[in-house]
């Protein structure tokens, strides 16, 4: 039974690791961390390997949470460097501005960055995004659209600022 059970993972590892690991990289925009993303989340599955019932949706939601904790990180980096600096005082305009996507989407609140991960990041259906969240599909639904719309309305305003 353990051996069926290893054959299980190791096939579930096989199958699923490039994608995850891919979707890391397109959202953290670095190699090396979206492998030790793709790493820890499936090092996490195995510690639950038979309490997880839908093991592609744990490694997602894991995924996303430390795509999570890896932005608030590099914020804290950030936030550090600039205070050691004497040219910190030009550097929050500068970041304002920046219009990528990547931040603006780091930018918005848990509730609205995960179902957007998860539905345009790993391609999931707004249904199965709906049975990750525990969120019902209108409220998923809902949530996207909200996010777009602060999306827009950040672009929008990070690019006047560069005219």
């Amino acid at each position: 039974m353990k051996r069926s059970r290893d054959r299980a993972a190791s096939e579930l590892f096989a199958a699923l690791y490039p994608r995850l690991a891919g979707w890391c990289r397109r959202i953290v925009d670095d190699d090396e961390t979206a492998h030790e993303i793709a790493s820890e989340a499936f090092t996490r599955l195995w510690a639950r390997w038979t309490a997880v019932a839908e093991p592609r949706g744990f490694l997602y939601v894991t995924a996303a949470n430390l795509v999570r904790d890896h932005w608030r990180k590099l914020e804290r980096e950030r936030k550090a460097m600039r205070r050691a600096t004497t040219e910190a005082a030009a550097r929050p305009h500068d970041e304002q501005s920046d219009p990528s996507v990547r931040l603006l989407v780091q930018s918005l609140p848990e509730r609205l960055r995960v179902p957007i991960l998860l539905h345009y990041y790993a391609d999931m259906p707004i249904r199965e995004v709906s049975v990750l969240t525990g969120r019902k599909e209108g409220t998923v639904k809902a949530d996207l659209h909200a996010a777009r719309e602060l999306l827009r309305v950040h672009l929008r305003r990070s690019l006047d600022h560069t005219l």
